[in-house]
């Protein structure tokens, strides 16, 4: 069961990280580097793996919840600031 659920994390990292590849090949609005790739391939399987943690160790669903929200939303502040600098720090590039 625990190896089933880390195959389809894996599996959904990578089906996330072949969007991106394959737009760069009909379009050059998408331009990823390799580096690009590693990092968001890192985010993604973090993010995973920390809500898997949680809904293993955690026996409330309520902070099960609460919990993987939180880890959501720290994950969708750090991609929006590698996307476009929302925020304007240092760690986008700005």
């Amino acid at each position: 069961m625990k190896n089933k659920r880390l195959i389809i994390i894996l599996s959904a990292v990578f089906i996330l990280l072949l969007i991106p590849l394959v737009a760069m090949q009909f379009t050059n609005e998408v331009d990823w580097k390799i580096f690009d790739f590693i990092i968001m391939g890192v985010l993604l399987l973090g993010t995973g793996l920390l809500c898997e943690l949680v809904i293993r160790k955690v026996k409330s669903v309520k902070y099960r919840l609460i919990i993987c929200g939180a880890i959501l939303l720290v994950f969708f502040l750090i991609w929006a600031e590698l996307a476009v600098g929302l925020f304007g720090t240092p760690f986008a590039g700005s």
